[in-house]
């Protein structure tokens, strides 16, 4: 049974409703709408106190337009709007014949509404002044999320900078360094085979040793010396890595491709390219797979990345702490924003999958 070891996911379609809805624009109402609005309602309430005939039960009713006038218009407003609140309800029982409100009862009835209406104000100031942090926190995490993807992508030229100036070192120094020794050591060995001396052997060694050290050197530097991707260039790149995979290993290593790869970014083209030279190189490193395919297929707006090999398998749990290429390819696929699984392939092996979004021809020219 496959079991999923690690995922990146994309964004949530909840985050991009949320965005939305943080961008709609707030609701408001001139404070002369908003009074017309209270009075209409203070008007309905008060005629339909009228036909009802009802002393008190009706004033329960004259809180809605108060609710309004207090939420958007402040404490002054919800106050006004409950005086006439009050005099429509003494004028409404008057004109259906009950007797009116005493002054003590009145006076309560106002109150009670100055004091759901300073409650009101006071909560609606609140909610405001939590919605003014939630947005200036919401800002404050998106410059601050704005400010990691910036040094991500610093830190990625400089490891992809340092890499390169790792590898011309290898190759320009110690290669060549040891190119020189294997000559002086061939040298030597025909010096001593001139005089058949018995340490012909010896120096046979050294010189061997020496060529292997600089095979070693070149596949190291191969390793880490690798030109900057164009964006056409990924096919390319990735059956040049396959051949070296086979080369340096001495495995069967094959590249399974579309050609062109429809990848239009250079930097995407660079990430995909170093994760599936991670995942190919700890596959023949660790897993001693003897099988690797590295295959790129595009279904529509999707396009996958995926390096299956036939090693012992992906363990079921990884130490956080261990696993530097996990991490390594993990940090690689959120910075070009694509989804990384690995998982066990059955019994035996590992599939690497890398999917990332590319944009349609109707879509615009931003690059992948």
């Amino acid at each position: 049974m496959e079991t999923p070891i690690d995922m990146i996911p994309r964004r949530s379609k909840l985050d991009s409703i949320m965005a939305n809805l943080r961008n709609f624009p707030p609701f408001r109402v001139s404070r002369e709408a908003l009074i017309v609005v209270s009075l209409f309602l203070v008007a309905i309430v008060g005629y339909i106190d009228y036909l009802t005939g009802y002393e008190r039960p009706l004033l329960l009713f004259y809180l809605l337009p108060i609710s309004l006038a207090a939420w958007f218009g402040g404490f002054l407003t919800g106050l006004g709007i409950a005086v006439v609140s009050i005099a429509v309800s003494m004028v409404s029982d008057v004109a259906a014949g009950i007797p009116a409100l005493g002054f003590w009862n009145a006076g309560m009835a106002f109150v009670s509404y100055a004091l759901f209406a300073g409650m009101l104000s006071k909560l609606r100031t609140l909610v405001g002044e939590l919605d003014r942090r939630v947005q200036e926190r919401t800002a404050a995490l998106q410059r601050e999320v704005v400010e990691r993807q910036r040094l991500d992508q610093e830190i990625a030229q400089v490891a992809d900078r340092e890499r390169r100036r790792l590898g011309q070192d290898l190759h320009d120094r110690l290669g060549q360094h040891l190119t020189g020794t294997a000559l002086a050591a061939q040298v030597l060995k025909d010096k001593l085979a001139t005089r058949s001396a018995p340490e012909v052997t010896e120096a046979e060694k050294l010189v061997r040793y020496v060529e292997e050290g600089i095979d070693l050197t070149r596949n190291l530097a191969r390793g880490f010396f690798s030109l900057e991707l164009e964006a056409d260039g990924l096919g390319v790149a990735l059956e040049g890595l396959a051949e070296n995979i086979s080369e340096r290993f001495a495995i069967n290593c094959i590249f399974h491709g579309e050609e062109p790869i429809p990848v239009r970014d250079s930097a995407v083209a660079t990430q995909l390219y170093r994760i599936a030279q991670e995942a190919a190189t700890n596959a023949a490193k660790h897993a001693a797979a003897e099988n690797i395919d590295i295959r790129v297929t595009a279904d529509g707006s999707e396009l996958t990345l995926a390096i299956i090999d036939d090693g012992v398998g992906f363990p079921d749990k990884v130490s956080d702490s261990k696993g530097l290429g996990l991490r390594l390819m993990r940090h690689g696929a959120a910075l070009i924003g694509a989804a990384l699984s690995v998982q066990r392939n059955g019994r035996s092996g590992t599939t690497a999958t890398c999917k990332i979004r590319i944009p349609n021809h109707s879509e615009s020219s931003f690059a992948i």
